[in-house]
């Protein structure tokens, strides 16, 4: 009888890995190729954005090494149709997510974990499952859509309310679309990538049906 214990340990100790070596590679970037990086991502995102015109979108405002630059919320909600809304996730102190409306640039607070979190009042966690589009953060997504994040499952949780059906999207840097990565039965699958040398990438095996 396999020992399912150590098979889940090790499936740990792979993503532990691979976020080091993710998060190392991350770091090497200069800033002008995170720059340019970013100014490509933005216009994959904005270019979907256009083409669904959806009506409520979430999204994240990226810290650090992450792609697409502090200025995604503003870029995507400038390209929402007229009434259309953007929510941002606001961490709760048991590491699950809350969702707030943009409102600005100048309306963000510094939070836990590095995040920069809208001050507009929440609208629970369910309000995600509301969203036309769910952008999201990730260090890497392989070809099926399993996405390997940080490790704190704040997205995890999240993901498991949306909808099969609601579109996925993960902005990347380039390298971090991977053939495969470790995952456990609790991961759900992303159904594209924005890249800043290949723009928005459908992933077959994990589109909405």
């Amino acid at each position: 009888m396999p020992d399912f214990s150590d098979r889940a340990e090790l499936t740990r100790d792979a993503k532990f890995a691979a976020r080091t070596r993710l998060l190392a590679h991350r770091r090497r970037l200069g800033d002008a190729e995170r720059a340019a990086a970013a100014r490509q991502v933005q216009a994959g995102l904005v270019a979907l954005v256009r083409r669904l015109r959806p009506r409520r979108v979430t999204a994240y405002v990226p810290v650090a090494t992450e792609p697409g630059g502090p200025d995604l919320p503003a870029v995507l909600h400038a390209a929402l149709p007229e009434g259309a809304e953007l929510l941002l996730p606001v961490l709760r102190a048991d590491l699950d997510l809350d969702w707030a409306p943009w409102t600005g640039p100048d309306d963000l607070a510094a939070a836990g974990r590095g995040m920069r979190e809208p001050t507009a009042p929440s609208l629970g966690r369910a309000a995600v499952t509301t969203a036309d589009l769910v952008v999201l953060p990730a260090l890497a997504v392989d070809r099926r859509g399993v996405r390997l994040g940080r490790g704190g499952g704040s997205y995890d949780r999240a993901l498991a309310r949306v909808p099969t059906t609601t579109l996925t999207v993960v902005p990347l840097h380039d390298g971090e679309l991977v053939h495969t990565l470790p995952v456990e039965p609790h991961d759900r699958p992303v159904h594209a990538v924005v890249t800043p040398a290949d723009g928005l990438r459908t992933l077959d095996d994990a589109l909405p049906r």
